[in-house]
C-alpha cells in the first residue's frame, strides 16, 4: 500500500507541474479595477449596498436602522426620520448625499458602516464608485434578470485572430478589460479527453483517439463533435443533470420508502435528447403533455417529471398535509429549476427580497393543484404500489411500436405516475403561515407580476404556463437554461447561484454574453444541439487548462475564463471512466435501475423492514456493469460510494451539485469493489496482449488517462511493475485477485496479473484519471 500511494505521489507531482506550467504570459497585466463610463445600479452599486448597507438598511424589518431603506429609491430619495432636512441620496450632488458623507468620512463615530456591525468598510474604489453613481443622477433599475434579454452587438476586439465563434468575442473583451490574455488551444490529446468526457460522460476510445491524431484535415475538431454528438450515450450524458432537476429516484422516500417504477420516464429523458427536442417542447411536454390536444403517449409519458417528488405510504399521516406537500414540492421545482427563483422562499409570507408576494406564490403553486391524486394512496405492499395514481400503463406492445425508446423486458406489468387534473379545478388558498389548514384569500391561477404577466390570452391552465414560459418576453427561460448548460462543460455558471436568479442571487460575470446566448438560443428554435456545439466549437472552451501563476494569482476562480475549464468528473461518470477504460462497461441504453457492489447491511440498519427495497439484493452478470446513472437510488440511504462524490440523493430539485474533496474520496478509489475488479479485469487484457511491459502499460495509461504517458511517467510505472514482481507472493496475488465478480483467465500467470493490477490500479487513483482538464 505504501509503495502504491508513493507511486501515485510522483505521478501526481508531474500532473499538478503540468497543470501549474508557465505559458506564454508575455504583455499580461494584473487585473485592475477600472471606472466605467456609466455607472450601473444592479451591476456596480447594488452589490455594495447588499454587502456593506442592506443588513440595516435594506428590506428586513425587523433590523433595519433609523427607518431607513436603500434598496427602494422612493425611500433612498425621502428626508431622513431623524433629520427631516438631510436626504439619504441627492440624485447629482454627493455632497449633499449623507450615504455619500457617512461611507467617504474618517470619522469612526460617523462613519457607516459603523465599526460595530462588524461590516467591512467600503474601499476607495467603491467609495468613489458610489460618487460618480450620484453624480449621474443614482439611478435605480429593475433587477437585470427580470428584464428581458436583449439584442446585443457582438463586440470587436484587439485578438482579432483568436475567436472562433460569438461566444469568444464576449469572453476576449472581457479579458482584455483586465488585462489577461487567453491560453493556447490544449493539445489534442487532453481536448478528445475533455470533448468525450463532456459529450457522453465516457473517455474515447484507443480508435478514437488514434483516429483524431491522425486527422490533420482543419475541420478535424468538429467532425469529433459531430460524432460524439450523435453518439446514443450523447443522451445519457445530457441526461443526467436533468434527473437532479426533476428529482427522479427509484423510491418513494420518507420512512417505508418502497420501489417505484418511474424508470420509463428516464429512458424517454434519454431519448428526447438525442433526438434533439427542442427545449420549449422538452418543457412544455414534462409540464402539460396531458393536457396538450389529440396528446400522444410519449407526452403523457414527459408528464412524470411533476411526479417524481417524494411519496409517502406511511400509515396514520394527514392525507391533506401531504397532499399539499406534493403540489408545494412541484411548485418549488417549476420555480427553481426552470425560473432560477426561490419561490419556496415565498410559501409562508411574502419574499424578503425579490418582488414576489405569498398571494403570486399560491397563484402559481393553483396550475399544479388540481392533480386527481391523495396524500397517502396505500400501504406498502406489491407492483400495485409502485406508480401512484394518476398513472399509465405500458403494455409490451406499445414499448416495441410506440414508445419504442423504452428498454422494456417481457414483464407482467409496467407503470408510471403521470399528471392528470380532475375534472373539476380544485379551489386553491393562500395558506396562512404555510400550514396546510389555515386557508386565507382564495386565489386563481397567476404568475409573478415582476417576472411577466399572465393575461387572459394564455389559457388557465399547464399548458398556459408553458406558454407563458416560452414567451419571448419572459426574462428568465431562455437565461436559465442557457446558463445552467453552460455550468455543465465550464463547472459554473454564467450566473454562479444557478437556481438564484434572485436579488439574492450571484451577478452574471459575463451579462452581455448571456443576452446574447438567451436570445440566439430563442431565434433558432430553442435547439439544444446548437447551443451545446455552440459551446463547445468555441476557442473559449478549447483552451489549455494550464494556469501561470499571475492568473492563480489575480483570477483564482477562473472568473474571466482565461484558461479551461479543469473539474472532477461527477460521480457516476467517475464509475463509468473505470467501467469503459476496463472493458467492463455494459453498453446498453435505458432499462431499470439495478444494484451493484455496496457494503452490506445499509439498507437493513435504515429500512422499517417492509417492502421490495427491505434488504439489498445485488445483481450479477452484465447488470453489475453498467452506468452509474442505472444505479438504483433509494432515498433515505442512497449509494455510499456515489453520496461520497457528491451525487444528489434526489430528495429534491438540484441544479447544481456541490463539489467536495474528502478523504472519503480517495478511499473509494483506493477500495471500492468496482475500481478493484477494473483494475483486474485491464490488467488482465493487457497481458493477453502479444507485447512488451512498455507497451502494455502505455495501453492502460492511454484507456484510463486518454494520453500518451511521459517518459519519466511511463519509467516510475515500469519500475513500480518489476518490484511488485519481485515482491508479490502467489498467497498474496490469490487474495488481491478475490475481489468481484468478473472471471480471470484460466490459465492466467496470478502473479503478473496482480502485479499488473497493482500498477492500473495506481493510475485509476490518480487525480488526472478522474479529472476533466
Amino acid at each position: 500500500m505504501f509503495r502504491k500511494l508513493y507511486l501515485v505521489w510522483l505521478l501526481m507531482a508531474g500532473c499538478v507541474l503540468y497543470t501549474l506550467h508557465a505559458c506564454n504570459s508575455a504583455g499580461q497585466q494584473t487585473a485592475e479595477e477600472r471606472m466605467p463610463d456609466t455607472i450601473s445600479y444592479n451591476f456596480n452599486i447594488r452589490p455594495i449596498l447588499s454587502d456593506k448597507c442592506f443588513k440595516c438598511h435594506g428590506p428586513d424589518a425587523a433590523h433595519r436602522e433609523a427607518g431607513l431603506r436603500l434598496d427602494i429609491p422612493e425611500m433612498a430619495f425621502a428626508a431622513l426620520q431623524d433629520n427631516p432636512t438631510a436626504h439619504a441620496l441627492v440624485p447629482g450632488d454627493p455632497d449633499l448625499s449623507e450615504v455619500y458623507r457617512r461611507i467617504a468620512t474618517k470619522d469612526t463615530a460617523e462613519q457607516m458602516p459603523p465599526v460595530s456591525s462588524n461590516l467591512k468598510k467600503l474601499s476607495p474604489f467603491e467609495v468613489d464608485l458610489v460618487k460618480a453613481w450620484i453624480k449621474q443622477g443614482a439611478k435605480y433599475e429593475k433587477h437585470w434578470a427580470f428584464v428581458a434579454p436583449r439584442v446585443v452587438a457582438v463586440p470587436k476586439v484587439d485578438n482579432a485572430e483568436w475567436p472562433k465563434n460569438a461566444i469568444d468575442n464576449f469572453v476576449l473583451q472581457k479579458m482584455e478589460q483586465k488585462g489577461f490574455e487567453p491560453n493556447a488551444e490544449a493539445d489534442k490529446e487532453r481536448l478528445l479527453k475533455r470533448l468525450s468526457l463532456d459529450l457522453t460522460g465516457l473517455p474515447p476510445s484507443l480508435k478514437m483517439m488514434d483516429d483524431f491524431m491522425a486527422d490533420k484535415s482543419p475541420n478535424a475538431y468538429e467532425k469529433a463533435v459531430d460524432k460524439l454528438m450523435a453518439a446514443p450515450q450523447y443522451g445519457e450524458k445530457m441526461a443526467l443533470h436533468w434527473l437532479d432537476v426533476s428529482r427522479y429516484a427509484d423510491s418513494h422516500g420518507y420512512q417505508d420508502d418502497n420501489y417505484r417504477s418511474q424508470w420509463p420516464w428516464r429512458d424517454w429523458v434519454i431519448h428526447a435528447y438525442n433526438e434533439n427536442l427542442p427545449y420549449d417542447k422538452f418543457i412544455t411536454w414534462q409540464l402539460a403533455g396531458d393536457q396538450i390536444p389529440n396528446g400522444t403517449k410519449e407526452q403523457l409519458l414527459a408528464t412524470a417529471f411533476n411526479r417524481n417528488h417524494k411519496i409517502t405510504e406511511e400509515g396514520g399521516v394527514i392525507d391533506e398535509e401531504y397532499r399539499v406537500s406534493y403540489v408545494t414540492d412541484r411548485t418549488n421545482t417549476f420555480g427553481k429549476a426552470l425560473l432560477g427563483m426561490t419561490l419556496e422562499c415565498a410559501h409562508c409570507h411574502d419574499h424578503k427580497y425579490d418582488p414576489l408576494s405569498q398571494k403570486e406564490y399560491y397563484q402559481v403553486l393553483a396550475f399544479f393543484n388540481s392533480v386527481k391524486e391523495a396524500g397517502l394512496q396505500s400501504v406498502v405492499g406489491g407492483p400495485e404500489t409502485y406508480a401512484k395514481r394518476p398513472m399509465m400503463q405500458i403494455s409490451n406492445d406499445e414499448a416495441k411500436n410506440v414508445l419504442k425508446f423504452i428498454n422494456k423486458q417481457d414483464t407482467d406489468k409496467l407503470i408510471v405516475s403521470i399528471m392528470a387534473d380532475s375534472e373539476y379545478v380544485r379551489k386553491t388558498y393562500v395558506l396562512n403561515r404555510g400550514n396546510y389548514d389555515s386557508h386565507g384569500e382564495e386565489v386563481s391561477m397567476g404568475t409573478p407580476k415582476s417576472i411577466l404577466p399572465f393575461t387572459a390570452n394564455y389559457p388557465k391552465n399547464r399548458l398556459g404556463l408553458s406558454e407563458w414560459l416560452f414567451n419571448k418576453k419572459n426574462p428568465l427561460t431562455a437565461r436559465v437554461f442557457v446558463n445552467q448548460t453552460w455550468q455543465e462543460f465550464f463547472g459554473k455558471g454564467i450566473v454562479k447561484s444557478s437556481g438564484d436568479f434572485g436579488m439574492q442571487g450571484d451577478l452574471p460575470t459575463h451579462p452581455e454574453l448571456l443576452d446574447w446566448l438567451a436570445v440566439d438560443f430563442m431565434n433558432h428554435g430553442w435547439d439544444m444541439k446548437r447551443l451545446v456545439k455552440q459551446i463547445v466549437m468555441s476557442a473559449t472552451y478549447r483552451q489549455s487548462a494550464a494556469v501561470t501563476p499571475d492568473k492563480l494569482k489575480n483570477d483564482p476562480d477562473n472568473i474571466y475564463l482565461a484558461r479551461g475549464p479543469r473539474n472532477r468528473l461527477p460521480a457516476e461518470f467517475v464509475r463509468d471512466l473505470v467501467l469503459a477504460s476496463s472493458g467492463l462497461l455494459n453498453p446498453k441504453i435505458g432499462g431499470p435501475s439495478v444494484n451493484p457492489y455496496q457494503p452490506p447491511g445499509l439498507w437493513e440498519a435504515a429500512t422499517s423492514g417492509r417492502g421490495q427495497l427491505a434488504n439489498y439484493k445485488q445483481v450479477h452478470g452484465p447488470d453489475l456493469y453498467r452506468r452509474g446513472m442505472y444505479t438504483l437510488i433509494k432515498r433515505t440511504v442512497p449509494p455510499a460510494s456515489m453520496a461520497i462524490f457528491d451525487a444528489s440523493n434526489r430528495d429534491q430539485c438540484e441544479v447544481k451539485r456541490l463539489r467536495t474533496n474528502t478523504p472519503l474520496q480517495a478511499l473509494v478509489m483506493l477500495n471500492d469493489p468496482t475500481v478493484l475488479e477494473g483494475a483486474r479485469v485491464l490488467a488482465a487484457k493487457l497481458l493477453q496482449d502479444n507485447s512488451n511491459a512498455n507497451d502494455k502499460l502505455t495501453k492502460a495509461f492511454r484507456l484510463i488517462m486518454c494520453r500518451h504517458p511521459q517518459e519519466k511517467e511511463l519509467a516510475i510505472l515500469t519500475a513500480y511493475y518489476n518490484d511488485e514482481l519481485k515482491t508479490m507472493t502467489k498467497a498474496d496475488a490469490a487474495k488481491l485477485l478475490k475481489v468481484g465478480e468478473y472471471p480471470i483467465p484460466p490459465n492466467a500467470d496470478k502473479v503478473k496479473l496482480a502485479a499488473m493490477m497493482k500498477v492500473v490500479d495506481a493510475i485509476y487513483n490518480l487525480e488526472e484519471a478522474i479529472t476533466k482538464t
